[in-house]
């Protein structure tokens, strides 16, 4: 059967069919995924941030144009990183969420008109937004009680970060105090952390005479400081923080607008921005944000970018959240730096679930002051320069070992292939050949990866699944990383030793090392002792109870990422129940496939994964010798006080008192879960007029049917 030309990058998003757009979105979902694992959960990016924004707002675009291809593996449903596990973990009151980019004044255009929609505005309403430059720093949440620091607290994965109160102590724009009477009893103020580009090339300097590790940047190095275990190395390495924003605040907040917290902050003893502009137009947006560019390599601190955000805070109530980002605010971010270099090698990575990575080895060059010498070239397509994305290559400009390419940087990772230059190419260049066969010791096949559609895909996978190491190891490394089971001492080296020795095949085998040890003898093991061994025993034996949300994304099924597993654990509450739905779902089981489906941001595509993986028996034991080794905790219930928590609600028809983004953020607010479907697990369906096949399921069910009056009042609003 014929197949449908596949989207290619050149083409507008505007322009896209349906089928292609269902193409290149799952195209872009599973490189994006693949970029979130490295920088959240490894700590080793492999593409730049200039290039992460663009593949990002491509993939949200389709998502904007095509509503209906929206699931829960979007990376926009991701924050941050998990805590390190080095310090004490502290969980936000409320969440620290991040800002979506915008690229372009026309971005910035549409922003505006955005929230001038969805507030329903006339042309002659004015939006005033507080504007202020983008601080290259460390998230950092403080928390005062009675007026007194108690704590503070990275970002983390935006749920939950890492105790550094003690070397925050330290930091002179920090107060011990807030100044003022009339305090909130309970007060968290939000900002960054930064070090200044003379104190980063101080410390820089004396790192390397003494022999220490030398920072990439400023960002880098403010983060290090603040993670040292001994306060007084933080407090010899100057730090500022700019205060912009707030978390759980009790009582009345001390102003009705953005701009009203800032002049609050500097009352209280904090250090705000002086370049912090209120502007009451797009036109004073972006002459802000060129006039900010201009001023970029003069101030003393990095940015890379400015952030606008909507100065009334009832307005941002209103606008609340699209997924992790609030519809409020946005970050402008400025244009990427530049260089040429010489493409020495390209190499093979294969991940965990299979999937290949070529990384071109590159001759070192500076960018932005950054020595950079990788690059990633994502697939077998895009180094032939068949479909390639955004400004990355001009159609069939293919990558050459010898070619002289351009590459572009933003941030400290490395960086993407902008150009290659056919005139400088050598005689000897040498074509790449992407492998047939996996370099594991297996060599099993490599094959494409078929598209939703049933194209072959632009992504190359071995085949050989779990038997093959390269995959078994990665499995392993995410089990005990961050984001999954979080076990400190045990990072990726010290897994990759226990394969080597044949120690740790699958996940139960790490609780099961220490009865082994009396024959490992672990603590005679070079780089280990007697101290050592006992504290990654102890640590391993801290995480024999682990969240369930934890423990569905540690089984590495694919396409269950994060946010996936954490819709999964709260839709069936149990481990016990989860088990049991995806056992039978592997079995065919009809209901049990439909009540997985009708779950909120879960679709074809992870019970098809979910499927696949239980449906296996070699997966199946690794799930029951792990599962008699530890202990799965219910998923947390919502902590809301509201009539609809815990509720599932289901939204169908025309709302015609608030849209329905407004609607469904208003219910995930109170605590309910909001489904797409009609089940008998349906708690309420809000029916407007229009309401067909979900109304009449409604009634199959014996489900409560409200209008939206009758909605509004229950919810008290």
């Amino acid at each position: 059967m014929p197949k449908t030309a596949k989207p290619k990058q050149s083409v507008d998003v505007a322009d896209l069919t349906k089928a292609q757009a269902k193409v290149e979105w799952k195209r872009l979902a599973l490189e994006l995924e693949t970029h979130d694992r490295l920088y959240y959960q490894e700590d080793a990016p492999k593409i730049s941030d200039a290039q992460y924004d663009e593949l990002r707002r491509r993939f949200n675009a389709i998502e904007a144009r095509f509503p209906e291809l929206v699931s829960s593996e979007s990376p926009s449903q991701k924050v941050g990183a998990a805590p390190s596990g080095r310090f004490k973990k502290v969980r936000h009151a409320v969440p620290m969420l991040s800002l979506d980019n915008a690229f372009a004044e026309e971005d910035v255009r549409d922003f505006v008109g955005r929230i001038a929609r969805f507030l329903k505005l006339s042309d002659d309403d004015r939006i005033d937004f507080s504007a202020e430059p983008k601080i290259d720093g460390l998230s950092m949440s403080l928390r005062y009680e009675g007026g007194e620091l108690v704590t503070a607290a990275t970002r983390g994965d935006g749920a939950e970060g890492e105790d550094v109160t003690a070397n925050i102590r330290t930091l002179k724009d920090v107060p011990q105090k807030l100044h003022g009477r009339n305090l909130p009893d309970i007060c968290e103020v939000r900002g960054e952390v930064y070090m200044t580009k003379q104190a980063f090339l101080a410390l820089n300097e004396r790192q390397k005479e003494a022999g220490d590790t030398i920072f990439a940047n400023p960002r880098n190095s403010a983060a290090g400081s603040l993670r040292q275990k001994d306060p007084t190395i933080t407090a010899s390495r100057p730090l500022g923080f700019f205060a912009y924003a707030w978390g759980e605040m009790s009582g009345q907040r001390p102003a009705d607008t953005q701009s009203g917290m800032i002049k609050w902050f500097e009352h209280c003893g904090f250090t705000t921005n002086p370049l912090t502009k209120l502007c009451h137009s797009v036109e004073e947006l972006i002459a802000f944000h060129r006039s900010i560019e201009e001023q970029r390599a003069e101030l003393d601190y990095d940015i890379d970018g400015v952030v606008y955000k909507v100065d009334r805070i009832d307005w941002q109530e209103r606008l609340g959240f699209v997924s992790r980002t609030p519809r409020w605010g946005i970050a402008h971010k400025f244009p990427a730096e530049r260089a040429m270099t010489v493409l020495q090698d390209i190499e093979i990575q294969v991940g965990r679930t299979g999937s290949f990575t070529p990384v071109g080895k590159l001759e070192p060059v500076g960018v932005g002051g950054v020595i950079v010498q990788n690059v990633t070239l994502h697939n077998e397509d895009y180094i032939k320069g068949i479909g390639n994305k955004g400004e990355v290559l001009r159609e069939g400009r293919d990558i050459r070992v010898g070619d002289t390419v351009v590459i572009q940087r933003a941030g400290d990772v490395i960086p993407q292939v902008v150009d290659v230059l056919i005139d400088k190419r050598p005689a000897d260049a040498k074509e790449f050949h992407f492998p047939k066969k996996c370099p594991c010791p297996l060599h099993t096949d490599v094959v494409r990866e078929e598209t939703a559609t049933g194209e072959e895909g632009s992504r190359a996978r071995c085949t050989g699944e779990f038997a093959c190491p390269y995959q078994k190891i990665e499995h392993l490394k995410l089990f005990a990383s961050r984001r999954a089971f979080d076990i400190d001492g045990l990072g990726e080296k010290q897994i990759q030793f226990f394969f080597d020795e044949g120690w740790v095949k699958e996940p139960a085998d790490i609780f099961t090392l220490q009865k082994r040890n009396a024959k490992l003898k672990l603590e005679e093991v070079e780089g280990y002792g007697e101290t050592s061994v006992r504290n990654l025993f102890n640590a391993i034996d801290a995480r024999r109870e682990v969240a369930l949300e934890r423990f569905i994304y540690a089984l590495g099924m694919r396409h269950v990422g994060e946010t996936t597993a954490l819709a999964l654990a709260r839709g069936y509450g149990s481990w016990d129940a989860f088990h049991d739905a995806c056992l039978k779902v592997a079995n065919g089981d009809e209901e049990a496939i439909a009540e997985m489906d009708a779950l909120d941001q879960i679709g074809h595509t992870v019970i098809k994964s979910v499927a696949a993986y239980f449906g296996e028996d070699h997966n199946r034991g690794i799930v029951e010798r792990l599962t008699s080794e530890v202990k799965i905790l219910d998923a947390e219930k919502p902590k809301r006080n509201s009539p609809i928590a815990t509720k599932t609600v289901v939204f169908t028809g025309t709302l015609e008192k608030m849209t329905r983004d407004e609607a469904k953020a208003t219910a995930e607010r109170l605590g309910a879960k909001v489904s797409g479907s009609v089940s008998k697990k349906t708690d309420y369906v809000v029916a407007g007029p229009g309401a067909g096949s979900k109304l009449k399921d409604a009634q199959k069910h014996g489900v409560q049917v409200l209008t939206e009056d009758e909605w509004l009042q229950l919810i008290g609003e």
